[in-house]
């Protein structure tokens, strides 16, 4: 089952809890280098998505595969060659950020030789030595990420590493996240925050009720949910600070030629595509009406 660039895949996957199906026939890959975003509402089966993934319950149909190792069968191997971010932050708050990932090591048979590279990997290489209850929550979430990194392994599952943090920390995190990209971790994110999908996932999933609604780069599905339209804004050429706005339609040929002939004129201030946001094509695509 897979490709060789294929790191993550998913076939028709299923899981019921007492006849209720929780996720229900979900198909996608996770391609090599690539972070995925998973999206949905609130038991929408994001979780446990992600559980059935990393081998901590059993599908009821369907199979998959992460990093080559079917998640049932090679359950063993496959917790060596992934990381796993929940939410809940369980440090152990008066040990030192050092220490905590020591203990891990002690817990886990790991060598030691990789903590300051992971602590290095998160920024917390000048705090390693400070009790963790002293920590922010965002310094936390990285430590639980640098955490996640001990043994390196080439496939992370991060489930809303970024949930309840201020603008600030979730920015850090988001930054850590890219860097562990960028260094060819393949990463499986999922968040309720729309932006940060976009600016971080190559493609995104919704998921709706157990069942992958939309699945593609977050541009195409903006694109294929919004209108093919210019707002155009214009200055007048007498009074510089008078503004007027106008809608053209790229698809007309008279607003075509129009757009070319006030382009011309010099007095364009700005030109915006009225693409969707990805909270517009969510709320479309999950069919979620508005209260």
């Amino acid at each position: 089952m897979g490709t060789l660039s294929s790191f993550i895949e998913a076939k028709d996957l299923r899981r019921n809890f007492n006849g209720l199906e929780a996720v229900a026939g979900v198909s996608f890959t996770v391609e090599r280098g690539e972070i995925f975003g998973l999206l949905g509402p609130n038991g929408a089966g994001k979780t446990t998505t992600i559980r059935l993934l990393t081998g901590q319950i059993d599908p009821s149909g369907g199979q998959a595969s992460v990093a080559g190792c079917d998640v049932v069968k090679d359950r063993y191997r496959l917790k060596e060659l992934i990381g796993v971010v929940f939410e809940e932050q369980n440090l152990y708050e008066r040990l030192s950020a050092a220490n905590n990932l020591r203990f891990s090591c002690w817990l886990y048979n790991l060598p030691e030789n990789r903590i300051n590279e992971v602590l290095d990997l998160v920024h917390l290489t000048e705090r390693s030595r400070e009790p963790v209850r002293t920590f922010s929550n965002g310094m936390k979430q990285r430590l639980i990420i640098a955490r996640a990194l001990l043994h390196d392994p080439p496939v992370l599952f991060l489930d809303e590493p970024t949930r309840g943090l201020d603008p600030i920390a979730a920015r850090e995190i988001r930054l850590a996240i890219e860097q562990l990209s960028q260094n060819g971790k393949t990463i499986l994110l999922t968040t309720h925050l729309l932006e940060e999908a976009d600016q971080l996932c190559g493609r995104i999933a919704f998921i709706v009720k157990g069942q992958l609604v939309a699945n593609d780069t977050p541009q195409n599905l903006k694109l294929s949910h919004g209108k093919r339209a210019l707002i155009v804004t214009l200055s007048d050429p007498i009074q510089a600070d008078h503004l007027s706005q106008l809608v053209l339609n790229m698809d007309e040929t008279k607003d075509q030629q129009y757009l070319a002939e006030i382009m011309i004129q010099g007095n364009v201030r700005s030109i915006h595509s009225q693409e969707a946001t990805l909270e517009e094509v969510f709320i479309e695509v999950a069919g979620i009406q508005p209260s």
